[in-house]
């Protein structure tokens, strides 16, 4: 790994074939603003305005394989061709502006069905307006949801198979780098942690076991994606809940991605159990991609209440993170970047057509 103050913020970071201009990455998050999966005119503002504003990657929300694993009816999809040009035309707005397109492939399990926010984000029940999940075993989220159908082995090789084609979808679109989502108590996060994971086949039981569908599922992205293009995963690194998936199998869980082909592991936490009890301070994931980066020796990134350039800068400069991805300060702010180069006396690289305002 690299050595420590090597490295700052506005540093290019080099994976495989590509080139990020500087250490600064848009997170995926979700709009629930399309129609059908498909991609509007929103998503392209959206996202087009935080390449303009000189993030060195941008990640597209998480998009579902498949239409009963998106969260909301809303969200974004990538299960049918139809949902390729619209994310294209995204794709290449992006690289126009000299950032790198990225997007985050995802499976929302058991805890898809849902209203969306903003409409009080309650389940969504098989007859009025919701469909059925799967998990790996039957038991819900909450008392809430709807308990999920455990998938069998077909049912399993469906979503592999998803995951699959929906990264070939991807890389028809343009993008540049593919994330798998495997945190936030989604469907591969879940077959992770003994909390939601009560199999007693190949799929469950022990950590070898727990593991097999997410690293199975990257190897064989690996195999269908350009030997030049990155592989990221997302992860939560714990539950926060006593008995769940914690930092010691996270590491354990990044070794064998790397040796599946993943590229760089994306810290997050959380989001499998509605009682974790999560201690939430500035950068207080930090540490797990510090101690996944070092003890992996895999390229991390660092996401979480990460808001100032020298919080920022810190990170890469200490070796805690290759790689920092902001989400609420983004929309807060969708020139962070350029504000941020400002702030650490760094090259700003406004688009010419705004040079007059700086």
């Amino acid at each position: 790994m690299s050595i420590t103050g090597q490295y700052n913020l506005f540093s290019p970071l080099n994976i495989r074939g590509v080139s990020l201009p500087n250490r600064i990455a848009v997170s995926p998050m979700c709009q629930y603003s399309s129609e059908d999966g498909r991609a509007t005119d929103w998503h392209f503002v959206h996202l087009g305005s935080r390449a303009v504003g000189g993030a060195g990657m941008v990640m597209v929300e998480a998009t579902a394989v498949e239409a009963r694993g998106r969260i909301s009816p809303a969200d974004m999809g990538i299960w049918d061709d139809m949902h390729i040009e619209p994310l294209a035309r995204i794709a290449r707005f992006i690289t126009e502006q000299g950032s790198v397109p990225a997007i985050q492939l995802a499976h929302a399990g058991r805890k898809a069905s849902v209203q969306v926010p903003w409409d009080g984000g309650q389940p969504l029940l098989a007859g009025n307006g919701g469909w059925q999940t799967v998990g790996p075993s039957a038991i819900a989220f909450t008392d809430q949801f709807s308990t999920p159908e455990e998938l069998d082995q077909a049912g399993i090789d469906i979503v592999k198979q998803a995951f699959i084609t929906a990264a070939k979808r991807a890389i028809k679109a343009g993008y540049r780098i593919i994330e798998i989502h495997s945190a936030h108590g989604y469907l591969l996060h879940s077959f992770l942690s003994p909390l939601s994971n009560k199999r007693q086949d190949s799929y469950g039981g022990g950590l070898e076991d727990r593991m097999r569908l997410l690293v199975e599922i990257a190897s064989e992205l690996r195999q269908v994606m350009p030997d030049e293009m990155p592989l990221f995963t997302r992860i939560s690194a714990t539950d926060w809940a006593e008995g769940g998936w914690d930092i010691g199998e996270a590491v354990k869980l990044a070794k064998a991605l790397k040796d599946a082909g993943v590229d760089l592991v994306d810290c997050s936490s959380g989001g499998l159990v509605a009682h974790a009890k999560i201690p939430l301070e500035p950068g207080y994931q930090v540490p797990f991609s510090e101690r996944i980066r070092h003890e992996a020796k895999i390229l991390t990134g660092a996401v979480g209440l990460i808001t100032t350039p020298e919080q920022a800068d810190e990170i890469i400069k200490s070796g805690k993170a290759d790689l920092v991805l902001l989400a609420r300060e983004m929309l807060r702010d969708p020139y962070w970047p350029l504000h941020a180069a400002s702030a650490l006396k760094q090259k700003s690289n406004w688009p010419k057509q705004y040079l007059r305002a700086t």
